[in-house]
């Protein structure tokens, strides 16, 4: 049996152009569909998201506490407060570079009745057990955290310790 040869087939632009438009539908049809289902969140993102919350509501208290005393106690607070808050913008990047989204915010509801007194001012002492409190809470975290974010925590629980045993301890008090 004879082979005959025939012509190579010929590709016009048309024919190339139609194919990559057939090819790019068939991957983005492809990665739609799996994009679309959202991945679980990852495991340290728990931690984080902990550490953040305590981070701004320290901030906060520290901040609210601050205004009500005078002194030297109120410049301390006042530093605290700020620590505090870079504390919570560098656990909101690391989120952010966790995940690819915005660190989630803390909105706080508040309820307004005329007859009741408003709450009194926090004083050093609440401020002390909330960076206690945070303090344990970021050492456990970082334990069972590793690299970067477990440094970071451990930095965190390191800060807010000095601040409650150094910086905001009264003179005299029993360690």
């Amino acid at each position: 049996m004879l082979h005959v040869p025939s012509p190579p087939p010929t590709l016009s632009r048309r024919r190339v152009l139609a194919g990559a438009a057939a090819l790019a539908v068939a991957g983005a049809t492809t990665w739609g569909a799996t994009a679309c289902g959202s991945a679980p969140p990852p495991p340290d993102l728990d931690d984080l998201t902990t550490a953040l919350d305590r981070a701004r509501a320290d901030a906060e208290l520290a901040a609210d506490a601050a205004a009500a005393a005078r002194g030297g106690v109120a410049d301390t607070l006042t530093t605290v407060a700020a620590e505090r808050a870079a504390h919570a913008e560098a656990i909101a990047e690391e989120i952010v570079r966790l995940t690819g989204r915005a660190a989630p915010t803390t909105t706080a509801v508040t309820t307004t009745t005329t007859a009741a007194a408003p709450p009194p001012a926090p004083t050093v002492d609440d401020v002390i057990g909330a960076l206690r409190a945070s303090a344990e809470s970021a050492t456990q975290a970082a334990g069972a955290l590793a690299g970067y974010r477990a440094g970071l925590l451990a930095s965190v629980a390191a800060a807010c310790t000095t601040a409650y045993r150094v910086a905001l301890d009264p003179p005299g008090a029993a360690q």
